[in-house]
């Protein structure tokens, strides 16, 4: 499985399309949901894809529904930490647009 040149799922044979509708919401495959592609993706994306594909708001606002699912204890204090620091400092970056 090829994972449509995402790094960060390379055992699914989904294309970024797909994988944008799986985090959108607007679609689930079996398991495969909007959480498990928030998941996925803050696991093992890098930031600058983070932000591009989730976007500061969600970000901050689902971070506890998905925090106990990060298994790097590491990228749970960094997402931590970011979104400490984006409510306290940026909180219009948490508000209304996506970024």
């Amino acid at each position: 499985m090829s994972g449509g040149g995402l790094p960060w799922v390379w055992d699914y044979d989904l294309d970024a399309e797909t994988f944008g509708e799986l985090l959108a919401g607007r679609i689930t495959i079996g398991r495969l949901d909007r959480d498990w592609a928030a998941v996925r993706l803050l696991e093992y994306a890098p930031y600058e894809e983070i932000v591009r594909w989730l976007g500061f708001l969600a970000l901050v606002r689902d971070w506890p529904r998905w925090r106990h699912r990060i298994r790097a204890e590491s990228r749970r204090r960094g997402f931590d930490f970011l979104v400490e620091w984006l409510l306290k400092q940026h909180p219009e970056l948490c508000s209304g647009d996506k970024k």
